[in-house]
């Protein structure tokens, strides 16, 4: 039966890109000066694991370059080259064009072949030395190449037992496993072949790459004991007098008789003669002979004196082979552990969390439904709805918990950037990341790049000055650009930060009075900061392709306040800035407060409200023209009546009779004139633009427990809209 393979063409999509991500991040971080052995086998893996993919589904344009940087790699990390800057800068580039490669068989994007030719160009001329030496060495059928100067001796030693396979794919396996170590190769009763292998390498990587050609599970494998020195040396040379003698299988010394008959009778140094194969194959000598090339292991140790084990009894035999499985499945095991993982599309998982919310809105009906009931005549009852209201609760935050991602994704972004960015500009940065595996809703993961992407950029090109000039203020050479993401309660905190000179006050407003800004030299310096937010805003003194033009921080803020955060900025001229993003972990549970204005029910964000309060009369002032203001502890905040925002009929027209609740956004304030407080629960909440059309001071909506729908208002647009923030002398 033949099997279709295009079917896991995403599969190996999906596996490459991270394995090219794994890559990037593992080339930033290597050390140039020292690196490491299980760096440089980590980077070798991912540049193979990628090679044998393309190579299964047919892709040879990525498998020709990863052929190429795999053997560079090969030698740098078999200690025959050394690590330079050169090759880091090549190795990105590779990957760069690989993943250009991936997205052209992917998306059918547009792949630049000028691009590709270069870069193979470049790693072939570093690795010219390798291509050279490599052309003088004669092929070997039986064992895969090995370089002289890897010394695997002392390695752990496995067994493959294979099953039937084609030559062809035996001697790909056995070139394939022989980067990983020394690998002999002898055949074996009914077609069959057996590799030994000698490795420092884990047992795991070798079924990882025997995976490329066939099924491990068909693949007996066992781990023989190590070789003593003697032994080993005995061993060797044994085998190089049976080479020798053998000539290899190509050439014998010249025999003394005619042409013809060494013909006849040596097959030209390549096979015995025609009727002596027939006679062995009926004596069954293939097997004990090695098919003419080499003779078997077990002869040629047996010449060397080196004695085996005594044969065991079967039933010593299947206790010994269950010994063996159980240790081979233990790296398995612990293997299957580390990516315990399965793939799914991220429609399923909106589907089950819609489900899910459907869920919970039942179950507030029930609940709601059961209030009205005697608790001495329905107790089991009510016992039953309360658990299931806690499993409903628990089931939920389970499922919102799937969406939820590591900033890493995120933060993985950066450092590639960082480099290349800081050595266009002639400056050293050093990029420190903390809080990775904070986690964040997939929907604000995604969101939250562009406006990272732009304040990392900033921080390098405005913020962190020139080696020079950081010198000269005492400071080191290489400016430190940090990233981090905590949690605070129901939000992630992330913030950006450097030690460069600081934002300039005086700069700032300057640049803002030639704009037309209305700004005054008392404003504080927090005011002073938020007005870099201005669309347009720019100090820079010359425009580049990395900023100057006025177009990003606002935009940056429009972003993080369209997904319900907020944007903070701190700053101390001399010894840097940190700007601070704040946003709620999931768009799609939100905790509210529940308030009424006449017969309607809304949903206010609780991460908004500072407080609610009823005032008192002589507290509520109006300005003539411009509204109410409500007097808090000594400030006067805008009131905001919700009744005349929506046109409802309300309870109460007087503040002093109804209640205020005081809400902040933006770094503002102001009071929301309502009729009441219903109380505090989680909304599940829907998407009205989707479902309806946007409506001006509502975000979305949500299903009630009495199965109702209550809009959630948007406060910030409520807080711009209101006519009372039209004259700012009123937050004086």
């Amino acid at each position: 039966m033949t099997i279709d393979i295009s079917q896991f063409y995403q599969v190996f999509f999906d596996e490459a890109e991270e394995l090219l991500a794994e890559m990037e991040r593992l080339l930033l971080a290597v050390d140039i000066a020292a690196p490491t052995e299980e760096d440089l086998n980590a980077i070798f893996r991912t540049a193979h694991s990628v090679k044998g993919g393309a190579g299964t589904f047919g892709l040879n344009d990525m498998t020709e370059v990863t052929h190429i940087l795999e053997t560079l790699l090969d030698r740098i990390r078999k200690g025959e080259m050394a690590l330079t800057s050169e090759h880091v800068d090549a190795f990105l580039a590779a990957k760069d064009i690989l993943k250009m490669q991936l997205d052209g068989h992917r998306l059918g994007s547009a792949v630049d072949q000028d691009a590709v030719a270069d870069v193979r160009m470049m790693l072939q001329s570093l690795s010219q030395d390798v291509v050279a030496a490599l052309s003088h060495v004669a092929p070997s059928f039986h064992s895969a190449p090995q370089e002289d100067a890897v010394d695997h001796s002392g390695g752990r030693r496995y067994r493959l037992d294979l099953p039937q396979m084609e030559q062809r794919e035996i001697n790909a396996l056995s070139a394939e496993v022989g980067l990983l170590g020394a690998v002999t190769t002898t055949p074996l009763d009914g077609g069959r072949t057996a590799l030994v292998v000698t490795t420092h390498e884990s047992l795991d990587d070798i079924i990882s790459i025997c995976s490329f050609i066939l099924n491990p599970d068909d693949m007996k494998i066992s781990e023989l004991p190590a070789l003593t020195p003697e032994q080993h040396a005995l061993e060797s040379a044994e085998r190089s007098r049976v080479e020798n003698d053998q000539g290899y299988g190509f050439f014998d010394p010249e025999p003394a008789k005619p042409a013809a008959a060494a013909a006849a009778g040596q097959g030209y140094g390549f096979f015995q003669p025609l009727e002596q194969i027939r006679a062995d194959a009926a004596a069954g000598a293939d097997d004990a002979r090695g098919y003419g090339f080499f003779e078997p292991v077990e002869a040629i140790r047996a010449k060397a004196g080196i004695k085996d084990e005594p044969v065991p009894t079967p039933a010593e035999e299947e206790k010994k082979a269950a010994v063996v499985k159980k240790e081979v499945d233990k790296p398995a095991a612990h293997a299957g552990a580390e990516s315990s993982s399965i793939r799914v599309s991220i429609e399923k998982v909106d589907q089950l969390i819609n489900l899910v919310g459907e869920l919970v809105i039942t179950q507030a009906m029930i609940e709601q439904r059961v209030d009205t009931l005697d608790p001495m005549v329905h107790e089991r009852l009510l016992n039953s709805v309360s658990q299931l209201t806690r499993n409903t609760r628990d089931l939920q935050e389970a499922v919102m918990s799937i969406r939820m991602m590591p900033m890493d994704f995120v933060f993985s972004r950066f450092p590639r950037m960082v480099r290349d960015l800081a050595a266009k500009l002639g400056k050293k940065v050093d990029f420190i990341t903390n809080g990775a595996a904070t986690e964040l809703d997939k929907g604000l993961i995604e969101r939250i790049v562009d406006p990272l992407t732009h304040l990392v950029r900033n921080s390098i090109d405005h913020g962190i000055e020139m080696p020079e000039v950081r010198r000269a203020a005492g400071k080191t050479d290489a400016g430190r650009l940090f990233l981090s993401a905590s949690h605070q309660g129901g939000n992630i905190i992330i913030e950006v930060s450097d030690d460069g000179g600081g934002l300039n006050r005086e700069k700032i407003l300057a640049k803002a009075k030639s704009s037309g800004l209305p700004v005054t030299d008392t404003m504080s310096d927090a005011e002073v900061w938020q007005l870099i937010f201005a669309p347009g805003f720019s100090t820079a003194e010359q425009v580049t392709d990395v900023s100057g033009r006025g177009v990003g921080m606002d935009v940056v803020k429009r972003n993080i306040t369209a997904m319900g955060g907020t944007v903070d900025i701190r700053s101390a001229k001399g010894f840097g800035t940190t700007i601070s993003i704040s946003l709620p972990l999931t768009l799609a549970i939100l905790d509210g407060m529940s308030i009424k204005v006449g017969e309607e029910i809304y949903i206010l964000p609780l991460g908004f409200v500072i407080e609610s309060m009823q005032p008192a009369p002589e507290d509520v002032k109006e300005i003539s023209g411009k509204g109410k203001v409500i007097k808090v502890r000594g400030e006067y905040l805008p009131l905001i009546p919700l009744y005349q925002m929506f046109e409802i009929t309300p309870r109460f027209t007087d503040p002093a009779e109804g209640l205020v609740v005081i809400l902040e956004t933006e770094g503002r304030k102001a009071a929301l004139f309502i009729d009441d407080l219903v109380g505090q629960q989680q909304v599940v909440v829907k998407n009205l633009e989707s479902n309806y059309r946007k409506v001006a001071g509502i975000s979305g909506a949500t299903i009630l427990g009495d199965g109702g729908v209550s809009l959630i208002l948007d406060v910030a647009a409520l807080i711009r809209s209101s006519r009372q923030l039209a004259d700012e002398s009123i937050f004086s």
